[in-house]
């Protein structure tokens, strides 16, 4: 990879896709007029090639050459491990069981 690639940190909010995660990627930005830091958000494709990214985690993507057409990053890093859903099953399961 080249040595000037940036590299960008986001959450993935899509993984359907094989070997293909969608990460939301936010800036905060001053407004020119007011002045008020506002968020903005891009959302980019990049290509996981062992499909070990899962949706809600915190992972780092640096740019690459096109793979695609819309995929021009490569994962690098997936720093936190998150899963709604996973965490949602399991709060269920400790109420069930806390009003046994």
């Amino acid at each position: 990879m080249s040595s000037n690639a940036r590299l960008l940190s986001g959450v993935v909010v899509s993984d359907k896709a094989d070997k293909t995660i969608t990460v939301k990627v936010e800036r905060k930005v001053k407004h020119p007029k007011y002045g008020k830091i506002i968020k903005r958000s891009t959302k980019i494709h990049a290509h996981d090639e062992s499909n070990s990214a899962k949706m809600g985690d915190v992972v780092t993507v640096q740019e690459c050459k096109p793979y695609s057409k819309n995929k021009t990053w490569l994962l690098i890093d997936s720093a936190i491990v998150g899963n709604d859903k996973a965490v949602e099953g399991e709060e269920t399961q400790l109420n069930e069981e806390t009003s046994s």
